[in-house]
């Protein structure tokens, strides 16, 4: 129903008409208790009598109601009286932006500040989960004092990635009448992205899309995709590039490429963060890059020192050295090309790097951009990071919880990670980490120029480096193990797709002595260095700055904590000269390969100040209170210890030199005795119920898997195999009837977990059975621990998407009961009363209290145990409860020893460095 001027809605008085859309009718109104003009949005009968659509205008409001923004209009309430439903918003004076580009183009130093509120407006809404799904010049609103207002939301949904298109938002008041459904289109065919157009489901990205068009318009006075009516409007849209020459001479190449990003019509490509889009406009209006031209730079260098300088003086003379070096637009400052400079700088007064398992940063290859994995205000909660160089301030990541081991896209537009037993992409500008691939404990990647990524999926032994597309897909195997090696890790991609980098090991938890192998794209392989990890090819070689035409450049690796570099020709795969130590105490960790450093294209090198860590430490007492006494003060490399049945012995893994082998500690006598000699490799050890045997897995002959084999606890006797498989098995725990172990076992689609039957006794001798398998899914399932009583077998599974802990009772049938909420590893059931303990990825010990009714495990809200934590080493457990259940031996963790790496050192010239003290010489 239409209201006239002078009529009442409650407290409101009607003062004009302001216009109508497809939801209802908009007027002027005066609110006579607070004496304000509102906005009056009233629903049109047709609207009013359609129950769907009443209920699509009680969502605008509840939308608007979340939002709090300066750039977005408000709203003060919903208004019911006499039969007629109305908004009650700010009232927005001035045009709208459709009125101004009528009149012409915008200039661009005026269009840009319009178009960054805007995003300011969109960042918001997006952080609040709600997409706008209708941005077009007649809904955004210029004030007189230059402030930009976003209206109607009423296009806005709940960001839910489980709805798709059946949302049960409203749809476009242009094009549509109809609530949301597959195939029916939403949004004002102009500014709509392809996959609306195509009435696909959409996120945020589509919102980034219309501002193109919008910020396109505001400069040219143009659609960016014109047509004579809505059907050749939308074939523009999805099949037509905007007119890119209409655009003013004077655009900036950087706002062009904002443009070309925001107007992808593949969304995988498109930029997909209105935060992003602020930056870049920020960057524009502050100055130019180096990439806008001489000229630019000219104008910029006009600026006032002082204005150039200010922000890093406030920041300290670190910061402002920084600036010296890298700012683009401090022209009089020359380095020698020879002169190797060397900075600290700080990631911030609350950051801390971490790097439990893995590298924590990374550099972009035009050396602008670091990335890195920080744990911020002592909380134990990571992230990933990204920090321009030329700013202040670093960028959290949205959706890289437990990130680790980041690596650049060649473009520098994307960044890969790890987290949560996935591989993982997130583009730098922000927006959502888009899952790859399984990685259960992925050990570094590498981003090829033609899309592909090759990586380490896990930490276990027997693992081949894989690779994936970039947009994603099933991982197949880049590589084949040779002959006595059981991993390879840290893989890079050689410039041009000429082969792939990786570290490999014939011994997995001791990388001092590891190789450094190159495999050419003809599938050839050669050891191009031997005693070092973590190599990477760096681009250092004299001539062309463009990195895949360079044929000379280093080889660069660690050993003992010392970078070393060689002359390396990437054309022949070849070192070509002798290496030479360049840089000493980097940190690393001779146990995994892992190493904190990264080289730009640019010739910069950023690197952790420390010391090499072994692997290792010393073995600690842990209780309930988080007090901590020594348990073994002597530092070695070991992983996964178990307390035998009666508490006085602890069994664990130890890298001896080349081998890894099994141990026994009786920690009362400080006396340590070796069970298995020389293996290539003997790990996870598990006491029998008795503590008479010891079950580990170790390779088989041909070195092809290993699998389970079991020996006397006191040395005695011959070690027996007790399965013979094609697939890798780890042991995990005995049934205390000692009749049935449990185990997990891999192959091609993942992790199973299976039940070894033993027949026999003692005295008659032991017979292991055929193994069978207890639980096989489509998710990743590990760590099969028996109850005390045996009724219960808990274990770990990804089929929520994270690793939680589950439990079901044995031998089944029966339900399953999920134990964890945030994440969980290493599942430890309490001998002495009803609780189940488990890890977090935080190495964070939590408890679960449970209780057994009937056929029913009901266990209580999990709850931290301790404030101490422990070490988390991958998939490794670095703790055991004692059979009193009162105390864990644990690995402290570097957290609980007071220690912050919240600096680090960047050298700038270090190719030309190099150059000098590992002259590049052609053969």
């Amino acid at each position: 129903m239409s209201l006239t001027s002078g009529q009442r809605l409650g407290a409101y008085e009607i003062l004009s008409p302001l216009g109508a859309g497809g939801m209802g009718e908009v007027y002027r109104a005066r609110d006579t208790k607070l004496n304000r003009d509102v906005a009056i949005k009233v629903l049109l009968p047709a609207v009013a009598s359609d129950p769907d659509r009443l209920a699509r205008f009680s969502r605008e409001a509840q939308v608007l109601a979340s939002l709090n923004h300066p750039n977005i209009a408000h709203i003060h309430g919903l208004e019911e009286s006499g039969g007629v439903t109305a908004l009650v918003l700010e009232l927005v004076e001035g045009e709208d932006l459709a009125q101004r580009i009528a009149r012409g183009p915008i200039p661009l130093d005026e269009a840009l500040p319009i178009a960054r509120q805007i995003a300011e407006a969109l960042e918001a809404a997006h952080d609040h989960g709600i997409i706008h799904r209708d941005l077009k010049p007649a809904n955004l609103k210029v004030r007189p004092d230059g402030t930009v207002k976003v209206l109607d939301f009423g296009l806005a949904k709940a960001v839910d990635p489980t709805a798709g298109s059946s949302a049960t938002a409203m749809n476009s008041p242009t094009l549509s009448i109809h609530a949301t459904q597959a195939g029916i289109i939403l949004g004002t065919a102009a500014y709509m992205s392809p996959e609306q157009a195509r009435a696909k489901s959409v996120d945020k990205r589509t919102d980034i899309w219309a501002l193109g068009c919008v910020l396109f318009e505001m400069l040219t006075g143009q659609r960016a995709f014109p047509g004579d009516d809505a059907t050749d409007t939308i074939v523009a849209v999805v099949s037509k590039e905007p007119d890119w020459n209409a655009l003013p001479p004077g655009v900036s190449p950087s706002i062009r490429r904002l443009l070309r990003k925001s107007l992808e019509k593949d969304p995988k490509r498109r930029l997909d963060s209105a935060a992003g889009v602020r930056i870049d406009i920020d960057d524009a209006l502050a100055g130019p890059s180096v990439a806008d031209g001489a000229a630019v730079q000219h104008r910029v260098a006009q600026r006032p020192t002082w204005s150039r300088a200010l922000p890093w003086a406030i920041a300290g003379a670190l910061a402002l050295a920084l600036v010296v070096v890298w700012a683009p637009w401090r022209q009089t400052t020359t380095i020698a090309p020879s002169a190797l400079v060397r900075l600290s700088a700080e990631l911030g007064a609350d950051a801390s790097l971490s790097f439990r398992s893995g590298d924590a940063t990374a550099l972009s290859p035009d050396g602008t951009l670091i990335a890195f994995v920080a744990e911020k205000d002592g909380d134990g909660t990571t992230l990933l990071y990204v920090r321009r160089l030329d700013q202040l301030q670093a960028t959290a990541l949205s959706g890289t919880d437990d990130a680790m081991s980041p690596f650049f896209s060649p473009d520098g537009e994307w960044l890969g990670f790890f987290a949560g037993g996935k591989l993982k992409k997130v583009a730098v500008s922000g927006g959502t980490a888009i899952t790859l691939c399984d990685a259960p404990g992925g050990r570094g990647g590498g981003w090829g120029e033609d899309g592909t990524i090759v990586f380490a999926p896990t930490s276990n032994p027997g693992a081949p480096l894989m690779r994936v597309p970039s947009a994603g897909g099933p991982p197949e195997p880049m590589a084949t193990l040779a002959d006595g090696e059981v991993s390879q890790r840290w893989p890079q991609v050689l410039p041009g797709g000429r082969g792939v980098l990786f570290t490999s090991s014939s011994v997995n938890t001791a990388y001092n002595d590891a190789s450094i192998v190159v495999q050419s794209s003809s599938g050839a392989r050669s050891i191009v260095q031997r005693g070092g990890y973590h190599g990477r090819y760096v681009a250092s070689g004299p001539g062309t700055p463009k990195r895949s035409e360079r044929e000379e450049g280093h080889l660069v690796y660690l050993r003992d904590g010392t970078l070393f570099a060689a002359p390396f020709d990437v054309t022949r795969l070849a070192v070509t000269g002798p290496s030479v130590p360049v840089l000493e105490g980097v940190t690393s960790n001779i146990g995994t390969g892992g190493a904190q450093f990264a080289v730009s294209d640019s010739g910069a090198l950023v690197f952790l100040p420390g010391q090499t860590n072994s692997g290792g430490g010393p073995i600690t007492w842990m209780d309930r209170a988080g007090k901590t006494t020594p348990l073994r003060a002597a530092h070695a490399a070991w992983f996964d210890l178990l307390f035998s049945p009666d508490g006085r012995r602890l069994a664990m893994q130890l890298v001896d030199g080349t081998s890894t082998d099994i141990w026994i500690y009786e920690w009362a006598r400080d006396s340590l005795t070796r069970l298995t000699f020389g293996a290539t490799y003997a790990g996870k050890p598990v006491w029998t119920p008795d503590g008479g045997r010891i079950v580990y897995n170790a390779p088989r002959p041909d070195q092809t898997a290993s699998n389970l084999v079991w020996q006397r606890a006191d040395g005695t006797g011959d070690a027996q195999r007790l399965t013979e498989g094609d697939n890798h098995q780890r042991p995990a725990s005995w049934h205390p009837s000692g009749k049935f172990l449990a185990f997990e076992e891999r192959n091609q689609a993942g992790f199973d977990l299976m039940i070894l039957p033993m027949a026999g006794d003692e005295a008659a001798g032991w017979k292991p059975g055929t193994p069978t398998v207890f639980l096989n899914s489509p998710a990743q399932e590990r760590e099969p621990m028996f109850s005390p009583d045996g009724r219960w077998l808990a274990y770990i599974s990804e089929e929520s998407g994270r690793s939680e802990l589950y439990a079901r009772p044995f031998p089944g049938p029966g339900g399953k009961w999920q134990i964890s909420t945030s994440g969980a590893m290493h599942p430890t059931w309490s001998r002495t009363k009803p609780e189940l303990f488990y890890g977090t990825p935080l190495g964070q010990i939590m408890v679960v209290p449970y209780a057994v009714e009937g056929d029913s495990l009901r266990a209580e809200k999990p709850r931290l145990w301790s404030d101490g934590r422990y070490f988390v080493r991958g998939q490794n457990r670095m703790f055991d409860l004692h059979p009193d259940g009162m105390r864990f031996a644990l690995a402290p963790s570097a957290l609980d020893s007071g220690v912050k790496h919240d600096k680090l050192t960047f050298l700038f010239n270090f190719f030309d460095h190099l150059r000098q003290i590992a002259p590049v010489t052609k053969p």
